[in-house]
């Protein structure tokens, strides 16, 4: 009998799965349940990208890309940038990947050695730290509060950096927490990180899902980060495209050179067919993104205002599509709040743990689901609550 824990790797070993797929497939399992865990746009594909998709198979275009990607794509990826971020990129400073998730990975291996330190603001997205650990990275959560609309202070981050800082991640706008960071906050960030040679991983997938009038700002277009930040974007959330798998990096050619590096013996090349239809996503379907932003706006305000009515103190998301309110009342951990929601009101939501410590004490609502949808785990939330009141007064904690 082969003892494969001693075969298997330390690193993957000391890895917990995913909290996120945890509850989702529990959810799965038992059937019947309002799901509100995974952050998915529940729109369609618009239709002309769809139809790009077809027409490309059609036509026979099922070969290998580039490494890098289709010439088409990097040069549209980088007309879209400047149209929509102010920001001015070359072919040779980007590259196409298999969704974001894989150009935070190429990322972090590119430029990560054993013992060097990865700052990265908590709660926040939960691939970054299981990927910079397998780099053999010491990783160093800086915490991001409420009362500071979850955004990174100057302070918080000059007091995490040591002479063995190498990699800052900058999640906004932010999953969990639906907090973005505006031009005097990137401005604040900059000052700090001007004179040391700590590079920024820029994760800006939800960029065009800012709400309230305010616009997305990149770190990128600060003097002085250009040259130290890799901006890392996709198409799964802009654009409904999910299952689609496509996402891209930009940034100094050096450091891009040696991702397509990595990315080549590992991957090789995006989907062709992908490829393809993001070219037609980048010419003609800004409309589509405002018409999902309204949607999701609306969606917010309302999840907000009914979750603070019924007692779960909730901060307004501001990007992305997610609320992150607070569960600290109940005296439960995130988690068994979680667990015990899933199994008394079929209603699943994802513990704040699963975004770091600092999450802890919240848990995660997306809202890209129909407001029907969300009206209805609204009444089983306020339910549960409601029991869990009784349950204090029934054992004298009320």
């Amino acid at each position: 009998m082969i003892d494969y824990s001693s075969l298997l790797s330390e690193k993957v070993q000391e890895i917990k799965p995913s909290g996120i797929r945890k509850f989702s497939e529990l959810a799965a399992e038992m059937g019947n349940v309002i799901s509100l865990g995974v952050g998915e746009p529940d729109f369609q594909t618009p239709w002309a990208i769809r139809q790009a998709g077809i027409e490309s198979l059609e036509r026979g275009r099922t070969h290998y890309s580039p490494n890098a990607g289709f010439r088409e794509l990097k040069q549209e990826i980088d007309r879209y940038l400047e149209r929509r971020m102010g920001l001015s990129y070359s072919e040779e400073e980007t590259m196409v990947t298999i969704g974001g998730s894989e150009a935070i990975d190429m990322m972090i291996r590119a430029v990560i050695d054993p013992g060097d330190e990865v700052l990265i603001p908590e709660p926040c997205y939960v691939s970054y730290d299981p990927i910079a650990r397998l780099t053999g990275a010491k990783v160093v959560s800086i915490p991001t509060r409420f009362e500071d609309d979850f955004r990174l202070t100057a302070e918080a981050l000059k007091a995490a950096i040591t002479p063995k800082s190498k990699l800052l991640i900058f999640p906004y706008p932010n999953n969990p927490t639906g907090g973005i960071m505006e031009r005097e906050d990137l401005e604040a960030i900059a000052e700090v990180l001007r004179d040391t040679n700590i590079l920024v991983l820029s994760d800006e997938i939800y960029a065009e899902l800012t709400y309230g009038g305010k616009k997305h700002v990149s770190i990128a277009s600060i003097d002085g980060m250009r040259e130290r930040t890799i901006v890392v974007n996709g198409f799964s959330k802009t654009y409904a495209m999910t299952g689609w798998r496509l996402g891209y990096a930009v940034g100094p050619a050096p450091l891009i050179r040696e991702m397509i590096k990595i990315h080549q013996f590992a991957i090789m090349c995006a989907p062709t067919t992908s490829q393809l239809a993001a070219v037609e996503a980048l010419r003609s379907c800004d409309e589509e993104i405002e018409a999902m932003r309204d949607e999701y706006d609306m969606r917010g305000k309302y999840l907000v205002g009914e979750l603070n009515r019924i007692g779960l103190e909730c901060f307004q998301p501001q990007g992305a599509f997610y609320v992150f309110p607070s569960i600290r009342r109940t005296g439960l951990s995130s988690e068994e709040f979680c667990e015990r929601l899933l199994r008394e009101e079929r209603v699943a939501v994802i513990p704040g743990s699963a975004f770091g410590g600092w999450g802890e004490g919240h848990i995660r609502i997306s809202y890209c689901y129909s407001l029907q949808h969300l009206k209805i785990a609204v009444r089983k939330i306020e339910k549960f609550l409601k029991k869990l009141e009784r349950e204090k007064h029934e054992n004298g904690q009320g």
